[in-house]
């Protein structure tokens, strides 16, 4: 059935989430509107423009004319959007124990969005055919921080990873060590942009990250969008 619409696990009183599959002539009034496919999504009316995989753009009274799967989100109330540890967020150091105890990083509930069928490299931006295809589950959460917030620099991920801005501006961020010094890259995030993904492959189910890390210029909501090798 076109136009299959489900909340996504995050969605609550202050921020609409919705997912969406098989999207046909969608009117989307205003809304973050981002791929989640391989294949490219396409908005528009009389111009219609091609939002590759992966990427984003913000519809405001716009059409989804196609797209196998997105995700549509926008935070509708503003005020008192931070207190989203009293409303069922979790602080990341629950979950990692070498977290800076002092870091203001919230993370959503999951949501697991169903499978996706892609050739890894492809993804990574390393060849532009699919020659390896493989399936992979699609998870997606948000992130909640306020303004000047190290977002903790990192390269450990065992899956492949992008992030679209939705709230607030940030920058995404490369390193060459585990030490803010060492920034070589600095990626703008604006709401409606997905940054490319840093990742390369380095074996069957194998990323190789650089110290990377998101830093919030100001109060900031983005989306992670994780794909999870199966097996």
């Amino acid at each position: 059935m076109p136009n299959t619409l489900r909340p996504l696990a995050f969605a609550d009183d202050f921020i609409h989430a919705e997912l969406v599959e098989d999207a046909v002539d969608l009117a989307v009034a205003d809304a973050i509107v981002v791929n989640l496919s391989p294949r490219p999504m396409v908005t528009g009316d009389d111009y219609p423009a091609i939002v590759p995989a992966w990427k984003s753009t913000w519809l405001r009274g716009g059409t989804l004319r196609q797209a196998e799967r997105a995700a549509m989100i926008r935070v509708r109330q503003r005020v008192n959007l931070g207190g989203c540890g009293l409303r069922g967020w979790d602080w990341l150091g629950h979950r990692i124990r070498s977290f800076p105890r002092d870091t203001p990083l919230y993370i959503s509930a999951f949501d697991h969005a169903g499978t996706v069928t892609t050739d890894p490299r492809v993804f990574t931006n390393e060849r532009g055919r699919p020659e390896a295809e493989q399936v992979f589950d699609l998870r997606l959460n948000l992130w909640w921080s306020p303004g000047d917030t190290d977002c903790f620099i990192h390269n450990e991920h065992p899956f492949l990873e992008v992030h679209t801005q939705i709230h607030g501006t940030g920058r995404m961020q490369k390193f060459r060590a585990r030490d803010a010094a060492t920034l070589y890259e600095d990626v703008p995030m604006a709401p409606g942009a997905s940054h490319d993904p840093f990742c390369r492959v380095s074996g069957r189910n194998a990323w190789s990250y650089p110290w990377h890390r998101y830093y919030a210029d100001t109060d900031a909501v983005w989306l992670a969008v994780e794909l999870h090798p199966r097996g």
